[in-house]
């Protein structure tokens, strides 16, 4: 969902491996293994085990956030005996 959301975004990322090497772009491509990462003219593909973080350029929010005066749902009291 993270990579989906950077990828169609467009999202320019830095991307941090386990080595220690920092690497910019965009997410052009990724599936269960790897992620390709586009830079000007140049490309990477990235094995996800060697990807320690991916730092996005701008805040990204996964979720909906609830709307303005919505309700939210009922809370319903504990089950069970009650100590008096």
């Amino acid at each position: 969902m993270f990579l989906k959301h950077l990828h169609e975004r467009q999202i320019e990322v830095m991307m941090f491996l386990v080595n220690g090497i920092r690497l910019l772009g965009r997410i052009k491509r990724f599936d269960n293994y790897t992620v390709q990462l586009v830079r000007g003219t140049g490309t990477q593909i990235v094995y996800k085990h060697a990807i320690s973080a991916i730092h996005p350029a701008e805040p990204v929010q996964l979720t909906d956030p609830p709307s303005f005066g919505e309700a939210s749902p009922p809370t319903t009291p504990p089950q069970g005996p009650q100590a008096s």
